[in-house]
């Protein structure tokens, strides 16, 4: 069977238009190109590195589940210079969903993830990042704070505050960024005392 294009032209009866398979020279342009896209694939804008063999990260993130922000999250780490840099644990409500006492486990898991981390990473510190209209405050709390910003931001800068005391009571070493992000990604750091 003879495959041809639109051209008219005749490729032959191969799957690779003609091209001889037994060519030695084919064969090397074949593999030359191959070996530098490889190569190149790093450099490329966009192409996700590799994960690296256990060592040192800088950090880990503690943030929370919603959808709406995991790529904001993501690109907000990335702007820091942490990609593939932090290990990064989720609960529904971060800072508020490790220290209430509805979902004990939740805190458990937490402090768990810390210790591992440090452990197998060499974690140097432990960013907790809330996020605005956050429906785990409205469960656990309940109420609405996101109506009034100020309330809100009271609310979870408590919420950050105590987990950051405790993060620094059990670990000393550890640094401590408290963060909040609003639903445009854009993200404030909170103040680890009043």
């Amino acid at each position: 069977m003879q495959y041809r294009q639109s051209t008219g032209i005749d490729f032959g009866s191969t799957c690779c238009g003609g091209l001889r398979h037994d060519s030695r020279r084919t064969f090397l342009k074949i593999a030359t190109l191959g070996a530098g896209a490889a190569l190149m694939a790093p450099l490329a804008p966009g192409v996700a590195r590799a994960a690296q063999p256990g060592g040192e990260v800088d950090a880990l993130l503690l943030s929370c589940m919603d959808y709406r922000l995991i790529d904001d999250i993501g690109r907000y780490m990335d702007g820091r210079g942490l990609t593939n840099r932090y290990d990064h644990v989720i609960l529904a409500g971060a800072s508020l969903g490790a220290l209430t006492d509805q979902k004990k486990a939740w805190g458990e898991a937490f402090w768990d993830h810390v210790a591992v981390a440090r452990q197998l990473h060499r974690i140097k510190r432990v960013m907790v990042m809330d996020h605005r209209d956050c429906g785990a405050y409205r469960v656990f709390l309940k109420t609405d704070v996101a109506a009034d910003p100020e309330k809100e931001t009271a609310a979870h800068a408590e919420q950050l505050r105590a987990l950051g005391a405790a993060i620094k009571a059990r670990h000393p070493g550890l640094e401590v960024e408290l963060l909040l992000m609003a639903l445009d990604g854009s993200v404030e750091s909170i103040a680890e005392s009043a």
